[in-house]
């Protein structure tokens, strides 16, 4: 069965759009007349290797024209290494032009470490500014300090692969300032001279192991906080007298537990008085019975007793002592 003209058309078309695929000759004569030595067969091993030709080409293209030494295969090694390569190119050129020292091994690792190269070059070229949050400090005579710097920084290209980011320069920076402004004697001394203080945190270098390179520490304001020293010091008074409520509590009750004893000691003494006085009649009525008393030493007894009892109340006519010792002795008696 014979083919129609058109259906070979199409197939013919199509197998020249496989070909053209796979063999990219537009790529390769642009590369050539760019000054651009690409073999052919190279260009069909990248796309079988899914291998993007024209972006490898057109970056080597821009690479050769700027004076670069690079070649195709470096360059699809990155890419296959998952690397940005119009990036890199971007980086590397940037580098050349402002005379920084940047090798295309250096580059490439910079971008497979997750860093942006060119940033970084651009940085190297045009500082940047990192603005740092507020620094609350406190100063020797207990005025509470409030802090904030800019601190201008180019990238370290030697430092990008495994140094510390912006993060470890604030914190640094932070602590810089912490440490000035309380070794300061008062908080006058840092309003009068706020440079000392970036002055002091300048020579700690604290730019060491990291991605940047700090050019100045600028202090932007400084403002006033709390009086903390004051703060402590009410603190340290309450708690003092906290303490000395405390104590004097644990003596009044003390003095209450010795009263109380002392008070049942005092009991227990009129107690054995009273024994002992019940014990008088008991004494007196053997006496009698046994005749070493006599009904006239008994009446002569009372009558001391009786005399004893006046003289008493006339001398203290308010306590209202009206008892008869002789007349209880005697009801003790009968």
């Amino acid at each position: 069965m014979e083919l129609s003209p058109l259906l070979l058309l199409a197939g013919g078309f199509i197998l020249l759009l496989v070909f053209l695929y796979f063999v990219p000759i537009n790529l390769w004569i642009t590369a050539l007349f760019s000054g651009v030595k690409v073999n052919l067969f190279e260009l069909v091993f990248m796309r079988i290797r899914k291998v993007s030709p024209s972006l490898i080409v057109n970056s080597l293209i821009t690479a050769t024209k700027a004076g670069l030494q690079i070649t195709a295969s470096e360059l699809e090694t990155h890419y296959l290494a998952g690397g940005n390569v119009p990036t890199v190119i971007k980086a590397l050129i940037s580098a050349d032009k402002a005379n920084i020292p940047l090798t295309f091994k250096q580059a490439t690792a910079i971008d497979l470490a997750g860093r942006d190269v060119f940033e970084a070059v651009t940085t190297s070229v045009n500082p940047k500014v990192i603005n740092t949050p507020n620094v609350a400090a406190v100063a020797q005579d207990g005025i509470q300090l409030i802090a904030k710097a800019r601190v201008t920084v180019r990238a370290n290209i030697a430092q990008l692969v495994g140094g510390a980011g912006e993060e470890t320069i604030l914190a640094r920076v932070g602590e810089g300032i912490v440490t000035s402004i309380g070794s300061s004697l008062s908080h006058k001394e840092v309003l009068e001279n706020p440079d000392k203080i970036s002055k002091l945190v300048l020579q700690k270098g604290l730019d060491a192991g990291t991605a940047y390179e700090i050019l100045s520490i600028d202090i932007a304001d400084v403002d006033i906080g709390e009086n903390i020293g004051a703060k402590l010091q009410i603190d340290q008074a309450n708690a003092d007298l906290k303490v000395a409520e405390a104590r004097a509590e644990e003596r009044r009750a003390m003095a209450v537990a010795v009263e109380q004893e002392m008070r049942a000691r005092t009991q227990e003494a009129k107690a054995l008085v009273v024994q002992a006085e019940a014990e008088i009649p008991k004494a007196m009525a053997e006496a009698f019975r046994s005749g070493n008393l006599g009904i006239m030493d008994y009446y002569k007894m009372r009558n001391i007793q009786a005399d004893t009892d006046m003289r008493d109340s006339i001398a203290n006519p308010n306590t209202g002592n009206t008892s008869n010792r002789a007349g209880r002795d005697e009801t003790k008696l009968s």
